[in-house]
């Protein structure tokens, strides 16, 4: 993948779920497969894992409208991959933080811990994308200060628990959120959940740009850039398509 990316012969159809060939239609991680030149797969290698679940969850909770909104956004988690666990962290709070203050009521505490423990985690970083995700964490909170004084509370009785996070715990995180963004009551949820894919690929963006050097693959992060920005002439006719949902 270090200096060539795959075109495909047919320009597969965003739509929900995993899909056989892209003939089939594609999600949004398959299709970043293909331009990566990956075996078809929706949990290609080319992304961060924790990212890779964000998009899937969005691709299948967004209308079909929504969804062709999303196309530009594949070819630039192509290269979005780091081994250091914080990505995944710094990615669950920003769905958290994005889902606390328009979640349903009953999703709204859950939300609230999230974003408390994910803060936790990330208290000993110190840059500008942690300080800009720590502000749009206390913000949150103070949009949902009954959620917020719950969570603390029920931090306090069962115990702060570690202070790391696994990847895990920060996808369980971020299918809270996504859940809490589409069943939101009020506003558009295809509207937050395509904010929410774009500010977490920028934030992905912006830590891989200041922590990566290289990858096992060799693609270092000029070459995920130049790849993105070729596989975005591969897509950029599906932009305009709407698809029909499955």
């Amino acid at each position: 993948m270090r200096n060539s990316i795959a075109y495909p012969d047919v320009v597969p159809i965003l739509s929900p779920g995993r899909h056989r060939s892209p003939r089939r239609g594609a999600c949004f991680m398959e299709f970043a497969s293909y331009l990566a030149g990956e075996r078809w797969s929706d949990h290609p290698a080319c992304t961060n894992g924790t990212l890779a679940h964000l998009a899937r969850m969005v691709n299948d909770r967004t209308s079909a409208a929504g969804r062709a909104r999303l196309t530009p956004l594949i070819p630039t988690v192509v290269g979005l991959t780091s081994d250091d666990p914080m990505l995944d962290v710094m990615l669950a709070l920003r769905a958290a933080s994005a889902a606390l203050p328009i979640a349903a009521e009953g999703r709204q505490r859950s939300q609230a811990v999230a974003v408390h423990v994910a803060l936790r985690a990330l208290a000993e970083r110190d840059d500008e994308l942690a300080a800009d995700l720590r502000e749009s964490a206390e913000a949150a909170l103070r949009a949902a200060p009954g959620a917020d004084a719950w969570a603390i509370q029920f931090i306090e009785r069962v115990g702060p628990g570690r202070a790391r996070m696994t990847a895990r715990q920060s996808r369980d995180i971020v299918t809270g959120a996504v859940d809490g963004i589409a069943g939101a009551c009020g506003g558009d949820p295809d509207e937050g959940l395509v904010a929410l894919l774009h500010a977490a690929v920028s934030d992905a963006a912006r830590f891989v740009s200041a922590t990566r050097v290289g990858t096992d693959s060799g693609v270092d992060v000029a070459d995920g850039s130049m790849a993105a920005h070729g596989a975005e002439r591969a897509v950029r006719s599906a932009a305009e398509v709407t698809p029909s949902p499955r």
